[in-house]
C-alpha cells in the first residue's frame, strides 16, 4: 500500500468537511441541537482517524509489521455512538434528538469513508442523509398531519356518542 501524499490528506479532510458541513447546514436551518460545525468536525474527525489509521499502517508495513486500518475505525464508531447518545432527551413519553444522533453517526460514517478515499461512497452517503432529512420530513410532517385529523375525527364521535 502506497503511503498517502500530503496533498491526498488535505483533501480528503477538506472533502469530509464539505460533506459534514453540507448535512449539518439542513440540521441549522432547522435550529437543531447540532448544527453545521458539529457536523463538520464529526465527519472531519472521523476522516483524519481514517488516514491517520492509513498512516499508522503504511509505517507498520513498512518496518515489517502488520496492522488492520479498521480497528480504528470501528473505535470512531463507538465513540461516536457516545457523543450521539448525549443529543438524545426523553420527556414523558416524547423522545427528542433522535433524528440528529442519527446524522452525526452518519456524518462519521462518511468520514471514515472519505478518509479511506471512498469518494463516490461517502457522497451517497451525503445525498441520501440530505433526502431522509428533507424530502423524508415533508413525508413524515404530512403522515402527522393525517395522524391528527384522524384523531380529532374520532374524538368528535366518541364526544358525540357520549351525549343523550
Amino acid at each position: 500500500m502506497d503511503s498517502l501524499s500530503n496533498f491526498e490528506i488535505l483533501e480528503r479532510i477538506v472533502l469530509s468537511l464539505i460533506a459534514g458541513a453540507i448535512i449539518g447546514m439542513e440540521r441549522e436551518w432547522r435550529n437543531r441541537p447540532a448544527g453545521l460545525r458539529t457536523y463538520a468536525l464529526v465527519c472531519e474527525g472521523s476522516a483524519l482517524f481514517m488516514v491517520s489509521s492509513i498512516l499508522l499502517s503504511n509505517e507498520m508495513a513498512r518496518n515489517g509489521g502488520t496492522a488492520d486500518p479498521s480497528r480504528i475505525a470501528s473505535t470512531v464508531v463507538q465513540g461516536v455512538g457516545f457523543i450521539a447518545g448525549g443529543v438524545i432527551f426523553t420527556n414523558r413519553a416524547k423522545v427528542s434528538g433522535l433524528t440528529t444522533a442519527a446524522g452525526i453517526w452518519m456524518a462519521s460514517a462518511i468520514g471514515l469513508a472519505i478518509g479511506a478515499g471512498y469518494y463516490a461512497p461517502a457522497f451517497i452517503g451525503v445525498a441520501a442523509a440530505l433526502f431522509t432529512l428533507v424530502p423524508m420530513h415533508w413525508l413524515e410532517r404530512g403522515v402527522r398531519k393525517s395522524n391528527t385529523r384522524i384523531e380529532a375525527d374520532n374524538d368528535e364521535l366518541n364526544d358525540g356518542a357520549n351525549q343523550p
